[in-house]
């Protein structure tokens, strides 16, 4: 198991937030959830680039942080169902304008990030 060798910072809302948010699909597995998305299998198709390893991790992770809850259904097999929670449900209007603002400002962005990759490919 991962063990932290340098303590969290939670001394502001931000740190706070990336504490919660920090991970690669974390954002977009709050907006599935929210979405109705709701099996991990489903979860598993709405981002195939993530492994199934790596997303089991970060559901656990918003479940500890009271974002998501798990219901482990009693059926062979095991039937698995992830719901938001009320606390979760608030973020997603965060979450929808984080979405927007990407939207906006989606050419810029996109021609940044291909320029950083460029020259990181280059190096």
């Amino acid at each position: 198991m991962y063990q932290r060798k340098i303590p969290p910072s939670l001394n502001c809302g931000l740190d706070l937030i990336g504490e919660v948010l920090y991970g690669k699909w974390k954002v977009r597995l709050l907006w599935f959830i929210n979405e109705g998305h709701k099996r991990p299998s489903e979860l598993q198709r709405k981002i195939p680039d993530a492994s199934r390893r790596v997303l089991n991790m970060q559901l656990k992770e918003l479940e500890e942080h009271e974002l998501v809850s798990k219901v482990i259904y009693p059926v062979v097999p095991p039937k698995v169902e992830y719901s938001l929670t009320d606390f979760g449900k608030s973020l997603i209007p965060v979450i929808a304008a984080l979405g927007s603002w990407g939207d906006e400002h989606q050419e810029h962005l996109r021609s940044v990030i291909l320029k950083r990759a460029e020259f990181n490919y280059i190096q």
